[in-house]
């Protein structure tokens, strides 16, 4: 069984006490989630009731999870990258990866790089086995137009590994190449970024997710529309797609049903559609057609979702948020 998006159903929702910020799949059963408990819990979603056992070592929100080979490495909002041992649950190693809060990680295709981004602006790639670091990737103003700090949310590698995504809070996206180190391309996306000059002095929003096309094409990107009251995240959720090569966008789904950051988005192997997922105080999970931009079949979910991984062969997406583990059908 592969997944397909008319498929897409809600099974199995486990609650939870704190909040989800990231997961990783072990296989159909057993998953690894990162919390804001500053711990990482190991859940086995086919129990009636989760028993979650714990890795521990970082100091606040766990925002990422990468299993590399036997081992798992993740990241958290204290700078720090952690290797562990999953047999024997230990930690091998510990590296001061950035100076301010990780918003993210991501690992190529071949499991030999871990890129992470944080609020100190700066990209970093990494040897995945023994954490030595490749590239240092600066591309992106520490401070916004309005002069207030930005932050660097999210990254991902094209499926061939040779580039890498980054995008921040104003909607400046940059393609890197991945051999050189150098921008290859760079793209804009202002709607996803909200500023209120006069009630608050304050801004909201920013690309929270990027992903490239299995065959490197396209890439598509994700957050949310502006905002009236920049208290809320009351936007509709915004996703935008494009022809990165020629800076040209081919799509803007701004959904109407759905307000809140586009939190993640994955495609399937095949290319044909993707699935983007996010909210505010509730959620969404949605699969779109990457040809036309058409939403192929969306359903609310019962909380703001932070992540997800999808196993194709299974049929079966896994997502996480605010006090739920959830499993969907696809």
């Amino acid at each position: 069984m592969t997944a397909h998006p008319e498929n897409l159903k809600l099974i199995k929702e486990i609650s939870r006490p704190d909040i989800l910020f990231s997961v990783a799949a072990l296989n159909e059963t057993k998953v690894f989630v990162g919390s804001s408990d500053s711990k990482i819990h190991r859940l086995n979603t086919q129990e009636d009731k989760a028993e979650p056992s714990e890795l521990s070592g970082h100091t606040s929100y766990v925002t990422g999870l990468e299993l590399v080979g036997d081992q798992l490495v993740s990241a958290a909002y204290d700078g720090k990258l952690k290797w562990w041992d999953l047999e024997n649950k230990a930690e091998i190693r510990s590296v001061d990866a950035h100076a301010k809060w990780i918003r993210r990680t991501a690992l190529s295709h071949d499991g030999k790089q871990l890129a992470t981004v944080s609020d100190d602006m700066v990209c970093r790639v990494w040897d995945a086995v023994n954490g030595n670091c490749l590239h240092e990737l600066k591309g992106h103003q520490a401070v916004t137009p309005n002069h207030f700090p930005s932050m660097l949310y999210c990254c991902a590698f094209s499926q061939d590994d040779r580039l890498l995504a980054t995008a921040d809070k104003i909607g400046h996206v940059v393609v890197w190449d991945l051999q050189s180190g150098k921008e290859v391309k760079t793209i804009e996306t202002p709607d996803m970024y909200t500023w209120d000059p006069k009630a608050r002095i304050h801004s909201i929003g920013g690309v929270r997710s990027v992903a490239f096309s299995p065959d490197g094409k396209q890439l598509v990107i994700g957050g949310m529309g502006h905002v009236g009251n920049i208290d809320h995240l009351g936007g509709k959720s915004l996703i935008e797609v494009f022809d990165w090569e020629k800076g040209e966008r081919l799509h803007q789904l701004a959904d109407d049903s759905y307000k809140g950051l586009t939190e993640r988005l994955v495609f399937h192997p095949n290319g044909e559609w993707f699935i983007a997922a996010g909210g505010d105080h509730a959620g969404f999970v949605k699969c779109i057609d990457a040809n036309t931009g058409k939403t192929i079949v969306d359903s609310k979910a019962s909380t703001h979702v932070h992540d997800i991984r999808l196993d194709d062969q299974q049929g079966m997406l896994v997502a996480v948020g605010h006090g739920k583990l959830s499993l969907w059908q696809l």
